[in-house]
């Protein structure tokens, strides 16, 4: 059975596509280029950063995403499992984090509007008495 990354390169090949020419289109190093190619995945940025690359590598060789990235998802989770379930661990915290903080951080917003009207009318109140009184006195 034929590897991912080598699939990838019989048809960056096919199309004629150098990795240098992806290199420049993408901003993608060669060395994850290889990397990607050579099935070496710990050697790539982990997480989203690793799909990226790989958007990135399809759109330049002119590829269709939905098939190329659900084999690479799988390719991934059996090479590197550990990894990956660190990374659904942390986006899940992330997750409930924001869920719990939702209403907390709003009522604090308004809080903060509130406060911040009250002392600008403070202050205009302030301004106004010492510059009329202060013209009324002389």
């Amino acid at each position: 059975m034929e590897q991912f990354g080598d699939a990838l390169r019989i048809e960056r090949e096919r199309r004629q596509v150098s990795l240098e020419s992806i290199c420049e289109v993408t901003k993608v190093s060669v060395r994850h280029l290889q990397a990607l190619e050579a099935g070496r995945y710990t050697e790539l940025p982990g997480g989203v950063f690793r799909k990226g690359i790989l958007r990135s590598y399809l759109k330049a060789v002119g590829l269709e995403e939905s098939g190329w990235v659900d084999q690479f998802d799988q390719t991934v989770r059996t090479a590197v499992p550990e990894e990956d379930e660190g990374w659904t661990e942390f986006a899940e915290n992330v997750r409930r984090s924001r869920a719990g903080s939702a209403s907390s951080r709003i009522d604090w917003r308004w809080l903060g509007v509130a406060a911040m009207i009250l002392a600008l009318a403070a202050l205009g109140w302030g301004v106004w008495a010492f510059v009329f009184h202060g013209r009324l006195s002389i």
